[in-house]
């Protein structure tokens, strides 16, 4: 098994050789056809997040280097343990990363991804950005036919970090088709979230993203408009233009800027879903919540039951296709340092 792994945070991953896994019981070996290469993965090689004013969040106990980064993964089965059912080698599927402990109450709820005792392909465990990855049950692979595997492997976080966090304004919308949204951010996960806005009857959102040259691609995938949030009086002009404020808005973002601004535009009752985890901090009064009695919920990725539902509805209804940067699995440390400075447009997807 050939892999770009982390030794030590802060540095470029290293090249590494192994034996490929056997696996046992449930366990299945999938062989990698494309990972994609998520934002998040930055802050894992670097160790940490930025907290703001300072503050960081160390990840050495989460992570535990040496790792093999990867969440995205799709690729073709290519062994299977005793106990396996349903799935066999030559099978091709997308991995669900976002394995919990499956012991305890949140696992039985069904919401694996918020486990405290995670076992999170690419963080906890071995990833994707190798030629083969061991997932420990046949039940996280999911049939990803007809789609492409470069756009399937995007499922697996910038598609379900997407549709959770729509998710939650699809309910909160309750089937008004006069609200309005305003998603912040047209990065991986921000252009995933605006091509899926319309499949779950949301109407077609106000889009806030700082680099113009995203703008034609936020487009592409469904803006109705798109604003500069850093642009003088843009708060003021979309609170005017859309008579009092947002309904809701999504940071896909997770700055401190890109926050005040979402929360800023909001209405009277309106929510804001904070999901980007850009980092930094900003000042928030809790009079202001009470007074426009917003509410603010965070969302992180989706649960087992919300990637089987994303994926039926992406095979059974195409999608606007997420821009990809194909390259080859040497090129890892590159992609993560283009993806540090910017210079990534939609997703870059590792090819081994």
């Amino acid at each position: 098994m050939h892999s770009y792994r982390l030794e030590n945070f802060g540095r470029p991953l290293v090249e590494a050789t192994a034996a490929t896994p056997v696996p046992r019981g449930h366990e299945v070996v999938v062989r990698v056809g494309s990972c994609g290469v998520c934002h998040s993965d930055v802050h894992l090689a670097d160790g940490y997040f930025d907290l703001g004013n300072g503050a960081k969040v160390g990840l050495a106990n989460s992570v535990s280097p040496p790792r093999t980064l990867g969440h995205e993964i799709a690729g073709t089965v290519v062994a299977v343990g005793d106990d396996v059912d349903g799935v066999a080698p030559g099978d091709e599927r997308v991995v669900y990363p976002w394995i919990g402990c499956g012991r305890c109450a949140t696992c039985a709820a069904g919401d694996e991804q918020l486990c405290n005792q995670p076992r999170v392909i690419g963080i906890n465990v071995d990833g994707g950005f190798a030629d083969h990855v061991l997932v420990p049950h046949e039940k996280y692979l999911f049939d990803y036919a007809p789609l492409s595997e470069e756009q399937a492997c995007t499922y697996a976080c910038s598609g379900l970090t997407a549709f959770g966090a729509l998710k939650k304004v699809a309910a909160a919308f309750a089937g008004d088709a006069g609200r309005r949204l305003l998603i912040v951010g047209a990065g991986g996960v921000g252009l995933s979230g605006i091509r899926m806005a319309a499949r779950l009857g949301l109407p077609a959102p106000i889009v806030a993203e700082v680099d113009r040259t995203k703008w034609s691609i936020a487009r592409e995938a469904g803006a109705m408009e798109l604003v500069d949030p850093k642009a003088d009086g843009a708060a003021r002009a979309l609170m005017k233009s859309t008579g009092g404020g947002v309904d809701a808005a999504i940071d896909f973002v997770g700055a401190g800027e890109s926050f005040a601004f979402g929360f800023g535009v909001l209405r009277k009752g309106g929510l804001l879903v904070s999901v980007g985890l850009f980092g930094g901090a900003t000042s928030l009064s809790p009079a202001m919540i009470a007074l426009k009695a917003v509410r603010v919920a965070g969302s992180y990725v989706g649960s087992p039951a919300e990637m089987r539902e994303m994926m039926a509805m992406a095979r059974a209804d195409a999608l606007p296709e997420l821009p990809l940067a194909p390259v080859p699995l040497s090129a890892a440390n590159a992609t993560l340092e283009a993806l540090k400075e910017g210079r990534v447009r939609g997703r870059a997807i590792l090819k081994p």
